[in-house]
């Protein structure tokens, strides 16, 4: 099952850091099967406050996307985006095309009853 690498940043100090940064991670990216799905763009925020800019990169598995991330190929330009922005990256399981918003009861609510209550 498809994992992803999520990252929220904001605060960004464009500069000669940030640039090679973006330089250097897409051949971090390749060994591990990892690519980019949403990378920035335009947000339409429906509700709340918006909390930054999104990137998220696929990968085929979550072993494949913590290899990548503890690489040291990635961690050597970690401190490129850290002592030049702010932000959050985390690492998430996707689910399944056919994936229900119920499905989740049975896993985190088990005593819950599907029908309601």
């Amino acid at each position: 099952m498809a994992s992803y690498a999520v990252g929220i940043v904001k605060n960004v100090q464009a500069g000669p850091e940030i640039v090679e940064y973006l330089r250097r991670i897409d051949s971090t990216l390749a060994p591990y099967d990892g690519h980019f799905i949403i990378h920035g763009g335009e947000t339409e925020v429906l509700e709340g406050t918006r909390p930054g800019t999104f990137v998220v990169i696929e990968f085929p598995d979550r072993a494949r996307a913590s290899e990548w991330y503890a690489s040291p190929d990635y961690q050597a330009i970690i401190p490129l985006r850290t002592e030049n922005s702010e932000s959050t990256i985390f690492l998430i399981d996707g689910v399944d095309r056919d994936h229900k918003a119920t499905d989740v009861i049975a896993q985190r609510y088990p005593t819950a009853h599907a029908g309601g209550t």
